[in-house]
């Protein structure tokens, strides 16, 4: 679900299950919700189903930020447009009891597995829980998908026709709008039905709601010509024919929709769409037919759009809108609605020119910013300040206001962040030394001679240099072996290998005396 819904409609989901689920409510998606998303088609709106009253939740609703379209009390359903333009229908799940053709059901609380069997085709007969324990499980009872792979339009009952004849006209727009044929079983019971006139028994509400329905399709005209064929349009408004149509003005106004959702907008074209499509019917023909359409809003911005287009124009024509960069505010917060509108509208050639240029020419210029100079001075998305400066540039280079290297330079230079700080320089005196002397490797392990016996290690002893006494007067005293005192042991420097120590030397015998015989 979630990867098929926009980023809107996902919220839209969220607040919905949200206040109804803290109302106690079971609250469900279903009906085209569900069959276009498993379908792949646009989802046009989102449809709830709840086990309980939502018209007791207007109140959450509002505080929330949803706009109240419209309700209808005997079959407890809600009109709203949630944030973020998302349209939504939320009903309470019913059992609808047709005693006679032509009359109101008797309508009384129901399971949602109930409410799915009363409705009028198996593509709409599924149902997508909301609710913890459950959320993502799919109800199916009439093998709705099935067909949904088969691309076929299938009633749920032999009766469906003759109980509500509104469904007549749905198979119709369901066909045109998908390109699928209705099932053969149900075509034979259409014809029935068709032959019959059954069609005269539909109720007022119904006449609305399918009006309603011509305003939210892609290719509305294609629709409306099959209504013709099939003898639905009269049906709707008795003077309304595919003549009645702007044909002209309903093209163009689909093609610049087009183009403003390539270009990342999601105007609502409907109450336009209803304009085009009433062109040429009176005043008192279109007024009846928007007191028919269930939603009031819908009907109200229908009813307002050309004194709010003329009003836009007034203002894109002042001072106001002197500058480019001034039009360009003005149109950028304007409704969309209304831009869309008068794109299609507009007859003073200074008007159509700036709406072509908001949708073309300055989107030229916008895409030149960021400028290689403000890469340059280091100007870039990390700056918290860097929206308002790239806004700037825009506004100025749309009023021709930076034209040169030199004058884009000039302006942007004292928005420029301060360079980097060096990098320290090296220390020195006391602290670089001891930082050196940190850095040199320890010295290596002074080799020691090895003891005698096991493993025992002595450090060498050096010879004992003779005294004085002893050279000058060797003939009257031998000299005696003096007891060498152990020498300190230093540590070589590291550089250097440590000498082994030379053994003692023998002291020297005196000669023996005159006399004395030699041994």
């Amino acid at each position: 679900m979630e990867l098929r819904l926009t980023p809107n409609q996902q919220k839209g989901v969220t607040l919905v299950q949200d206040i109804v689920r803290a109302a106690g409510m079971n609250v469900y998606l279903t009906g085209g919700a569900v069959r276009d998303i498993i379908s792949g088609f646009p989802i046009r709106d989102l449809d709830f189903t709840v086990q309980g009253n939502p018209l007791k939740l207007q109140k959450e609703f509002e505080k929330a930020g949803a706009i109240i379209g419209g309700e209808e009390d005997v079959t407890k359903t809600l009109y709203l447009t949630l944030p973020g333009g998302v349209r939504a229908e939320i009903s309470s799940a019913r059992i609808e009891r047709y005693e006679k053709t032509g009359k109101p059901p008797v309508v009384s609380p129901a399971t949602i597995i109930e409410d799915l069997r009363r409705r009028d085709f198996t593509v709409n007969a599924m149902a997508l829980s909301l609710n913890p324990g459950s959320r993502g499980l799919l109800m199916d009872p009439f093998n709705g998908a099935a067909d949904i792979e088969a691309k076929l339009v299938r009633v749920l009952n032999n009766y469906a026709f003759v109980e509500d004849p509104s469904r007549l006209i749905r198979a119709s727009r369901f066909s045109a709008r998908f390109h699928w044929p209705i099932e053969e079983r149900t075509q034979a019971r259409y014809d029935s039905a068709k032959e019959n006139n059954y069609i005269e028994h539909i109720p007022n509400r119904a006449i609305g709601y399918e009006i309603e329905q011509l305003a939210y399709e892609d290719d509305p005209l294609n629709v409306v010509k099959i209504f013709e064929k099939e003898g639905w349009l009269k049906v709707l408004s008795s003077h309304w024919t595919t003549a009645k149509v702007d044909t002209a003005g309903l093209s163009q106004l689909m093609k610049a929709r087009q183009q403003m959702i390539d270009l990342g907008y999601a105007p609502d074209p409907s109450p336009a769409v209803l304009h085009f499509l009433t062109a040429r019917l009176s005043g008192k023909e279109s007024a009846d037919i928007r007191k028919a359409i269930p939603r009031r809003d819908l009907a109200e911005a229908w009813r307002d759009l050309e004194d709010n287009a003329k009003e836009l124009a007034k203002r894109l024509t002042g001072k106001e809108a002197a500058t480019p960069s001034r039009t360009w505010k003005l149109l950028s917060s304007a409704r969309q609605e209304m831009v869309l509108f008068l794109s299609v509208t507009a007859r003073q050639q200074a008007v159509a020119q700036k709406i072509k240029n908001f949708f073309t020419k300055w989107r030229q210029v916008q895409q030149k910013v960021p400028l290689p100079e403000m890469t340059e001075l280091l100007i870039t998305p990390q700056l918290p300040a860097y929206p308002k400066i790239a806004e700037d540039v825009f506004m100025l280079l749309l009023d021709g206001k930076l034209r040169s290297r030199t004058e884009i330079l000039k302006f942007l230079k004292p928005l420029a962040p301060p360079p980097p700080p060096p990098p320290p320089p090296p220390k020195r005196g006391r602290g670089a030394k001891a930082a050196a002397a940190a850095a040199v490797p320890a010295p290596a392990a002074v080799p020691s001679a090895k003891k005698k016996g096991k493993g025992a290690v002595v450090a060498p002893v050096p010879p004992a240099a003779p005294t004085k006494h002893t050279e000058s007067h060797p003939q009257k005293t031998a000299a005696k072996p003096v007891a060498a005192k152990p020498a300190a042991v230093k540590l070589a420097p590291p550089a250097k290998l440590v000498k082994k120590a030379a053994p003692a030397k023998p002291a020297p015998k005196s000669p023996p005396k005159k006399g004395q015989k030699k041994h």
